[in-house]
């Protein structure tokens, strides 16, 4: 399995995991499935060294990603937290290419001075509670009944985990502030 920066050709697979996601009712609080569109343009604000997606790929196909997003838009006292949400092809889940995301994930935050990674996940998804829980990620927050699927309320729970920076993050953070 391969861990790679996603490429704009990724784009049509990876609409294709997550509408398998919005079916689900648990993963996503999307209601409809999203298309080429509609992605092409959170695919352009999310390809950036600050926001990455990373993708999983196996035998030259993609099989799951990873992303992270801004938590708080441009509220500058929230920069060193980032919102981590991740994607996996159904025949590939619990087979451990979430865990191999979330590694690299986990390793840009370190290496770019992000000191909290966050994770909003319906209650009712225990699967991924407990692969965040298995990660290192604690629940920090709940947001009761927010979420409504045909009049069939959950809970939104938001987990988070603490990141330590690199060496070479600490590093290049000390030379910056002797200049």
């Amino acid at each position: 399995m391969l861990i790679r920066l996603a490429k704009i050709e990724d784009l049509e697979k990876m609409i294709e995991i997550y509408n398998q996601a919005v079916g689900t009712r648990c993963a996503t609080g999307d209601t409809e499935q999203v298309d080429y569109k509609k992605q092409l343009a959170w695919f352009h604000t999310h390809c950036s060294h600050k926001k990455p997606i990373f993708v999983a790929e196996f035998d030259g196909k993609v099989i799951g990603y990873n992303y992270l997003s801004d938590y708080r838009g441009e509220r500058l006292a929230f920069r060193f937290t980032m919102e981590t949400s991740y994607y996996i092809e159904q025949h590939y889940q619990r087979k451990g290419v979430a865990s191999k995301l979330m590694e690299q994930v986990i390793a840009f935050c370190q290496q770019n001075g992000i000191k909290n990674l966050i994770a909003f996940v319906m209650e009712h998804n225990k699967p991924s509670i407990k692969f965040l829980e298995k990660q290192g990620f604690q629940q920090w927050g709940l947001l009761p009944r927010i979420a409504d699927f045909n009049g069939i309320e959950y809970n939104h729970t938001i987990y988070g985990k603490r990141i330590e920076a690199s060496v070479g993050c600490v590093l290049r953070t000390i030379a910056k502030q002797r200049q």
